[in-house]
């Protein structure tokens, strides 16, 4: 079956080529997926006005990312760690910092938030929020708690 790809894919290739796969593959995966549409006459013809629309759409999706960007960046979350004499009770993890997002009114997926290991110590911390094509960053202090 002839398809259209509507997004960049290693297997497949760049949005907007024509490829042929097999049925199967593209019945039950890639068109529910929104992956890939097919290819009729109509939309062969017309498939300059389809690379047209779905690099617009792109462009809205990436511009809505960069505005949440800019708005994670002018953010500043406070947490506290309850500290003993010997280290940290506990750790600040990445669904933590999920819910503090949430809190301040910012709906982020945990698996977004990209901490290398949970925090364990007090200070002031960089956290880098992937949100696809664009990267936030947020500023997170973690004070003792008394």
């Amino acid at each position: 079956m002839k398809i259209i790809i509507t997004q960049d894919s290693e297997r497949l290739g760049k949005k907007g080529e024509v490829v042929n796969v097999k049925d199967g593959f593209a019945r039950n995966y890639l068109i529910p997926k929104n992956m890939a549409i097919k290819a009729t006459k109509e939309r062969l013809r017309s498939i300059d006005a389809i690379k047209a629309e779905l690099t617009k759409r792109e462009e809205r999706h990436t511009k809505k990312l960069k505005n949440l960007a800019l708005k994670l960046e002018t953010l500043s979350l406070k947490a506290e760690l309850r500290m003993g004499e010997s280290g940290a009770f506990g750790s600040i993890t990445n669904a933590d910092i999920a819910k503090l997002l949430k809190e301040a009114g910012h709906e982020i997926d945990r698996h977004k938030i990209e901490i290398p290991h949970p925090i364990k110590e007090t200070g002031i911390f960089d956290i880098p929020i992937n949100l696809g094509a664009v990267t936030a960053t947020v500023k997170l202090w973690v004070t003792p708690k008394e």
